[in-house]
């Protein structure tokens, strides 16, 4: 059954008006009622609807009027003209302004309901539409959570369970380490998925548009407000607002956020009335939240208000396992992208990145790949190919589990590496070669050589 809308009835006669939002009702939607074109605007203006309903003739500004209004500036919103006195050219100048469709007076409640229907099945189809195009634009493949490792198997897990609820969720984790693909693949695991997805970087908006930004504001609240804006907690309606960077977050706006947060309701500036939304919120922070608690910088109830469910993303160094498999991943991207035959990297180059420690993360580690693909000159990804940083890097003494220091002879360092991957792969060595991009001669040669009889592998 289709999730209930919120469909908006314009019409200067009252009681006909009530007629149309009553039938809307019983269809188990949520009806709004009003008499004129100038009140529907300035009502959509702070509030969100899936459709509106209205007549055609109305004084000041007529049905058609607004349908031209709202098709330039909401046109997500559905419209359906309704008259008592149709004819073909007025249907033709409704089309035209942007209406779903044209429906004559008396209302039959089947057409009418079947008409609704479709109008509310197009928006869905409209916003998916739209919603897909945004991912392949944005790199789809890139948001993806790639890896094998145990850390990122917890940490899907995590997510899967926390998705199917509709709790407020705090991601922590250094910076670079993903947290926005989390908050992402959360939204993407729960029944909000097909809602939007709105997200914003507190800590890149200037403090006195704080409040504007998220809860919106009302035609000349203040200088420059030449027009209403519904906010992102409204722009978010049906999906997830995911706030990046929440420690940013001005002191005097924490108060107003809590607030929202708790009443499910948002305050415009400028505004003597509050507006009700429907947004599952996600946050994300990178800083200690609890010092900045005791510090007094951040709001104890705001704090224990979003940190219902704290996802921790794990670094990199965590995710040692998951370096060779991210590493290629991104190799194949942006190879892709800038049309070159690089097909993967040289087993040294990946001895190399396997010892570096990534204090960036994977963030680093893209960043690194794509510099890689762009100066490669060879099919393989080599040691002279990699930022110096991770070429010339020096394990120090004491270093983690599993980076080896450079006092160890390079190829018995690629064959320790090259071991590690084939047990990664449950002693597969045909997956191993593919991988590596070796084939299974060379794997067999470096896999099995005695330590003593061990040659570095000539570079492409």
């Amino acid at each position: 059954m289709r999730a209930s809308a919120r469909v908006l009835v314009v019409d200067d006669d009252r009681e006909g008006g009530e007629m149309i939002a009553a039938f809307v009702r019983q269809k188990r939607h949520t009806a709004v009622l009003v008499q004129s074109a100038e009140e529907a605007l300035h009502l959509l203006s702070s509030q969100a609807f899936d459709l509106v309903l209205t007549d055609l003739q109305m004084r000041a500004m007529d049905g058609i009027a607004l349908c031209a209004r709202l098709a330039g500036a909401q046109p997500d919103v559905a419209v359906i003209v309704l008259t008592g006195h149709g004819n073909l050219e007025s249907a033709v100048r409704a089309i035209r302004a942007g209406a779903y469709d044209f429906l004559t007076k008396p209302l039959d409640d089947d057409v009418l309901h079947l008409a609704i229907e479709r109008a509310l099945e197009r928006r869905s189809l409209v916003r998916e539409v739209r919603r897909l195009r945004e991912a392949a634009d944005g790199d789809a493949p890139a948001r993806s959570l790639v890896g094998t490792s145990r850390a990122l198997r917890e940490l899907t897990d995590l997510i899967a369970r926390v998705a199917s609820t509709d709790a407020t969720v705090l991601v922590t984790g250094e910076s670079g380490t993903g947290k926005e693909l989390v908050a992402r693949a959360i939204h993407a695991r729960s029944a909000r998925a097909r809602g939007p997805f709105v997200a914003i970087n507190c800590a890149a908006v200037p403090g006195p548009l704080f409040e504007s930004e998220l809860f919106g504001h009302l035609r000349g609240a203040f200088t420059d407000a030449r027009s209403a804006r519904g906010g992102l907690f409204v722009e978010a309606d049906g999906g997830t607002l995911f706030l990046d960077e929440i420690g940013e977050v001005p002191v005097e706006v924490q108060s107003k956020l809590l607030r929202a947060l708790q009443e499910r309701a948002v305050r415009p500036v400028g505004g003597n009335q509050e507006v009700p939304f429907n947004a599952r919120v996600i946050t994300a922070t990178n800083r200690d939240l609890e010092a900045a608690v005791k510090a007094r910088r951040f709001r104890e109830d705001l704090y224990y208000r979003i940190a219902v469910v704290n996802v921790e993303v794990p670094t990199l160094r965590a995710r040692g396992d998951d370096v060779p498999v991210l590493a290629q991943h991104f190799v194949t991207r942006f190879a892709a992208r800038f049309g070159k035959d690089v097909l993967g990297l040289h087993p040294a180059a990946l001895a190399r990145m396997m010892a570096y420690g990534w204090p960036g993360n994977v963030r680093e580690l893209e960043n690194s790949m794509e510099r890689a693909v762009a100066l490669a000159r060879f099919d393989h990804i080599t040691v002279d190919d990699l930022p110096e940083r991770v070429r010339d890097y020096e394990a120090e003494a004491g270093a983690p589990a599993g980076v080896i220091d450079d006092i160890v002879p390079l190829a018995e360092y690629e064959q320790r590496y090259v071991r590690r991957v084939l047990s990664l792969l449950g002693g597969d060595r045909t997956q191993a070669a593919r991988l590596l991009r070796l084939d299974r001669k060379a794997l067999a040669r470096i896999v099995d050589a005695p330590p003593n009889r061990l040659k570095a592998p000539a570079e492409a």
